[in-house]
Order: structure tokens, then C-alpha cells, then sequence
């Protein structure tokens, strides 16, 4: 009986705001109108490796250019948004301004995405230990707890390990980024009994050029899982926003 006065009270001291711009809104996690509006959603026919948007349907396992030319270590992307303006601003406020918060609204919609992989295992892309440190939590791992409350999938955020401290990968091409991680993620041989034969979910904030994922993947498939499908928050569409260093796939 008294949750509603509460409620009210709390909502009225305290209105809901928009995760993206910080506009009260009518409740919370919600994004007002305009954010509402730059949120691109992924859906339709897209590149079966990387998740590029296609503007036609070529079939379910068709893949872009860039995948034929050099097929990814992973199985696919599945991401809820394209990266641009309000995406940026949710991502922000996670990964640099310590809202934790954030990835509860983030984690509703991989949740969705999840879905699409009923009995996958999530696993967090890691961090090193002085990024940890430093920041003071794992924004994927947040995010992987979220996603595994709302589906009942399992997360394990042990299986892989950041064994390589790495620069900061924007601004670098996909060769360069490649060389960087070469060798910086690994699964210790007493975890690898827990991947044999699983789809793994690889949780993340943002896919850029899928270094990371890439070379997560890898080792993950060497310690025997079947498949490894990377799930994000947001895919960066190169033909349509620049790169800001520090914000995308391997930044951490």
C-alpha cells in the first residue's frame, strides 16, 4: 500500500531522466523523443559476419566485401544500435563517467538479442587489471550481469583473461590493431572444460573494426568453444560517423 506514495514521492524528488541527454522523462531508462529519434536500430538483412547493414536481402549467410576478403574469427554480431550521437552519449556516461546505471538501460535491449541464442554462456570482454583499477569496474561485465538477469543465460567473467596491457587502439587500422592485441587474451587451461562445445555470447559496449573481438574469439575457440557471437550495445557504420579515439572496439 505505501509503494505508490513512495514511488511518487522518490520520482518527484528525483524525476527520471533521459539516459542519453538527461531530459526528464516519464519513466526510467526511457530516452526522451529526441534521443529517442538518433537511435538507429539494427534489423533487416545484414553481412552474416560482421553485421553490416545490407539495403537488400542477399540471403543469411551472405557476407560484405571486407568479410569475403578476410573472414572474422567470430559468428556474427549482433548489435542493437548503430553508433551515433545518443548511443555515444549512453556509452559515455558508462564507460568514463562511472553511471553504472547505464548498463541496465543498455542491457535491455541485449537482452532481445540474447534471446536469438537460447543456452549461449556470456562472457565479458576483459579488461587488464590496472584498467580495473583504475576505473574501478568492467563495463562488458556490467553488462553481461544485466543481460543475464533479465534472459537466465549464464555469464562467466573468468573464462578469458587480458594478459597484454594495450594502448589505446583508436585512430590505428585494422593491421596495426591486429599486431597490438596479438597475444593479449588467453583462457587458463583450468577454464577450458566450461567453453567445450558452447556458443559463447561475447558481450561488449561498442564493435568497431572487431580487433578485439576478433582476437577474443580466437583464443575462446581455442579453448573449445563451438561458436563465438559477439553482442554489443552499438556498431560503428564508417560511412557514417568519424572515429573518436578511445571510444570503440579495443579502446580498452
Amino acid at each position: 500500500m505505501l509503494a505508490a506514495p513512495i514511488r511518487a514521492a522518490i520520482d518527484f524528488a528525483l524525476p527520471p531522466r533521459c539516459p542519453a541527454c538527461g531530459a526528464i522523462v516519464s519513466a526510467d531508462g526511457s530516452f526522451c523523443e529526441p534521443c529517442w529519434s538518433k537511435l538507429d536500430f539494427i534489423a533487416g538483412p545484414a553481412c552474416a559476419g560482421c553485421g553490416l547493414p545490407f539495403e537488400l536481402d542477399r540471403g543469411e549467410d551472405a557476407l560484405c566485401a571486407a568479410c569475403l576478403a578476410e573472414p572474422p574469427a567470430h559468428d556474427g554480431v549482433r548489435a542493437a544500435v548503430a553508433y551515433g550521437p545518443a548511443a555515444r552519449a549512453v556509452v559515455l556516461k558508462l564507460k568514463h563517467g562511472g553511471r553504472i546505471g547505464m548498463a541496465r538501460v543498455i542491457g535491455r535491449y541485449l537482452a532481445r538479442l540474447a534471446l536469438a541464442e537460447p543456452g549461449a554462456l556470456l562472457v565479458p570482454v576483459p579488461l587488464h587489471r590496472w584498467r580495473i583499477w583504475r576505473r574501478g569496474f568492467n563495463q562488458s561485465a556490467l553488462l553481461a550481469r544485466d543481460v543475464a538477469r533479465r534472459t537466465g543465460l549464464e555469464t562467466r567473467a573468468d573464462l578469458i583473461e587480458r594478459r597484454k596491457r594495450t594502448p589505446m587502439l583508436g585512430g590505428l587500422g585494422r593491421t596495426a590493431r591486429a599486431r597490438t592485441l596479438r597475444g593479449a587474451f588467453a583462457v587458463p587451461s583450468e577454464k577450458k572444460a566450461a567453453l567445450k562445445g558452447r556458443t559463447v555470447l561475447l558481450v561488449d559496449d561498442v564493435y568497431t573494426s572487431g580487433a578485439t573481438a576478433g582476437a577474443c574469439a580466437k583464443a575462446l575457440k581455442r579453448a573449445g568453444a563451438a561458436r563465438v557471437v559477439v553482442l554489443c550495445w552499438a556498431r560503428v557504420l564508417q560511412d557514417r560517423v568519424d572515429d573518436p579515439a578511445g571510444m570503440r572496439d579495443g579502446s580498452d
